[in-house]
């Protein structure tokens, strides 16, 4: 079975760099990328990317920085140029903040449902059909 999974970065300037970095080299990978603003009146937001998975493998990583990064900050910016380059847009969400679950797998679960809800990530069972249209490496 597929299976799609968060992996968190971390919310330092190198951080961001790493994920642009992502962004660059598997540009024919992207699936999607996302700023997820909270829903609270907090100005931090989540940048990740969804890579379909590599060769045939099962496997899809949705690489995060998890609320470390303020709205409009160079850091920011760097991830949509990032974006721009490998002719990708990102989407921007409304998310609750993973302070309000127990855990951070209860977070990324909750945003795996809202994410697939929206039709912004694909099930595990369209996966397959995903990465047959996808260009070889």
């Amino acid at each position: 079975m597929d299976t799609q999974r968060f992996i968190e970065l971390g919310e330092g300037f190198g951080d961001v760099f790493e994920l642009c970095e992502l962004i660059r080299t598997n540009r024919s990978r992207i699936c999607r990328a996302f700023i997820l603003e909270k829903d609270a009146a907090e100005e931090a937001v989540s940048l990740a990317v969804a890579l379909f998975p590599a060769g045939g493998g099962h496997f899809m990583p949705v690489y995060i920085c998890r609320e470390g990064i303020r709205a409009g900050s160079a850091r920011q910016r760097m991830f949509t140029d990032a974006l721009d380059e490998a002719g990708a847009g990102p989407v921007t969400l409304k998310v609750r903040p993973s302070s309000v679950f127990g855990s951070p797998e209860e977070y990324y679960r909750h945003l795996t449902g809202v994410l697939r809800a929206n039709r912004l990530l694909p099930a595990p069972e369209l996966m397959l059909r995903a990465r047959r249209q996808m260009p070889p490496l």
